[in-house]
């Protein structure tokens, strides 16, 4: 079997072919949502599953239908940790679908959700031209619903509040693809290049065998063995994720079937999933999850390219840098990795060199959370006030323990420099080291017992078997640091303190304490 047979049977394997390329369709169906057609139209599926259609074309139904709630639906709101919510109760809309000309706050999918938009909700029948794609959604009836990361969830989160059930994108081109193509990103109606499966470079999967892991006392109720259950992690990336709202509403809005809600675990699954494909397996145990893979970084680089960045306090939006940063190295074009100046990627904001209050230098901090959020690490924990401890709580529960993983697979892969940021992998490095170098000045406080974990053993497992065979390669050498400046944040120089910079800072806060 040839590389364009053997990605159309993948293709095929992930959803059932209703139609093969060059037949004419008058609807397909995917993941319970079916589009039909105004004429039978020429249709198949992109390498990662997804449906393409040649066009223009007009899309006169969509099922399950959109509209108004069913009569007698009962909803609540619910109100997150902080006591705020992103939803309402409003009847207006259910199963949505939207075709997205530039990521933003407000959608069309569900009115249940305070970002939705009455205005994007498309109205049927519908023309698309080329190039154009249509999001159709299935909303939840009611909440909860199972969290779609809850295999590896303790109890307590093994249901979410997220309105969505699950969506799909028909992609509109003006001629058949090719036929390992990917499906172009979902974001604007310009011609987007098309990247071919044929052109991955598999050789960049490392072979490196499976460590021994160790079992979790603390993580008794996880029942997803990784890396043992492969068709697992595939069908976490089987489906689009849906990067294109750019508040934390879109926490409540993920689709359940598709993705996570919370970036925790969006780092945690992308983490988990990098390593596996850098094992000693077949290439066609890996093929499946290697196309999910590159398929969400190539989204991620069409919004990144249009300025959107993922920088959202706490841990909301982990997880977004590092598949566009492996598709790039995947595809062997840099362009792919390339956005403008001013996004800023979550992992990145959120690390910077600095002082610390006990002699560290790759420093956090929560950029922003109900506010602007300051810089904390610089000085000791008698002085936090309340965000500042908000801040290390979020430090220690939800941003290395997701970060870890991807950190490991960008070092074994040669890609600190095309990462482009030196200070999130040393801040890793400083999160994962098993002895404690600053003990002597972080008395009277202790370590928080959590470092030198994720929350994944087989992360852990293969940090410690891993981690110091990464190859030596060249750093991005650039140290920059994400400042607040008037209404957005910006970038600025940010060097390494010097060793003596560092041992005044701390001696200097030590006379100060009473």
């Amino acid at each position: 079997m040839n590389i364009r047979q053997a990605v159309g049977a993948l293709a095929c394997g992930i959803g059932a072919c209703a139609a093969d390329a060059g037949e004419k369709a008058a609807s397909v169906s995917q993941y319970g949502i079916t589009w039909s057609f105004e004429a039978p139209v020429e249709a198949g599926r992109f390498v990662n599953g997804d449906w393409w259609v040649v066009g223009p074309v007009t899309v006169v139904s969509v099922t399950p239908a959109p509209g108004p709630a069913p009569a007698g639906e009962q909803f609540e709101a619910v109100k997150g940790v902080w006591g705020d919510t992103s939803q309402r109760d409003d009847k207006r809309m259910r199963n949505g679908s939207m075709v997205v000309a530039a990521a933003g706050e407000r959608h069309g999918y569900d009115s249940r959700s305070q970002s939705f938009d009455p205005k994007l909700s498309a109205v049927f029948p519908l023309r698309l031209e080329p190039h154009q794609s249509l999001i159709s959604t299935i909303s939840h009836p009611t909440l909860p619903a199972d969290n779609f990361a809850a295999a590896i969830m303790w109890r307590t989160e093994k249901k979410v509040s997220a309105l969505l059930k699950t969506a799909a994108i028909l992609t509109v081109l003006p001629e058949a693809p090719p036929a390992d193509a990917f499906r172009p990103a979902y974001v604007g109606a310009a011609p987007r290049k098309l990247y071919r499966a044929g052109a991955l470079r598999r050789e960049r999967l490392l072979r490196l065998p499976a460590p021994t892991i160790e079992a979790r006392a603390y993580a008794p109720d996880y029942t997803l063995r990784v890396p043992d259950q492969w068709e697992q992690m595939e069908r976490y990336f089987e489906r689009p994720w849906l990067e294109h709202l750019t508040s934390w509403h879109q926490q409540q809005l993920n689709p359940t079937e598709n993705q996570p809600c919370y970036g925790r675990e969006h780092g945690r699954l992308v983490s988990m999933a990098s390593l596996m494909l850098l094992l000693d397996e077949p290439p066609e145990r890996k093929e499946r999850l290697l196309i999910g893979l590159v398929q969400y970084g190539l989204d991620i680089s069409a919004l990144a390219k249009q300025g959107v960045s993922w920088n959202w306090g706490g841990g909301h939006t982990s997880g977004r840098k590092w598949p566009m940063v492996f598709a790039s190295l995947m595809l062997d074009d840099p362009d792919i990795r390339a956005a403008p100046e001013t996004v800023a990627f979550h992992e990145d904001a959120q690390t910077y060199y600095g002082a610390g209050w006990f002699g560290q230098t790759a420093l956090y901090w929560m950029v922003q959370h109900h506010g602007r959020r300051d810089r904390y690490e610089e000085r000791p924990p008698e002085t936090w006030q309340q965000w500042d401890k908000s801040s290390e709580g979020y430090r220690v529960c939800c941003n290395a323990v997701a970060w870890v993983g991807m950190a490991l697979a960008a070092r074994l892969m040669g890609a600190v420099s095309a990462w482009g940021h030196d200070a999130f992998f040393d801040y890793c490095d400083r999160w994962m080291r098993l002895d404690d170098p600053y003990a002597a000045d972080r008395a009277p406080h202790k370590r928080p017992a959590k470092e030198t974990t994720t929350n994944d053993p087989f992360v852990d497992a293969m940090w410690r078997a891993y981690r110091e065979r990464a190859p030596d390669q060249p750093r991005a050498g650039n140290p920059r640091q994400f400042v607040w400046q008037g209404r957005n944040g910006v970038w600025v120089p940010n060097p390494p303190p010097t060793p003596d910079d560092v041992r005044r800072h701390v001696q200097a806060l030590k006379t100060k304490r009473p």
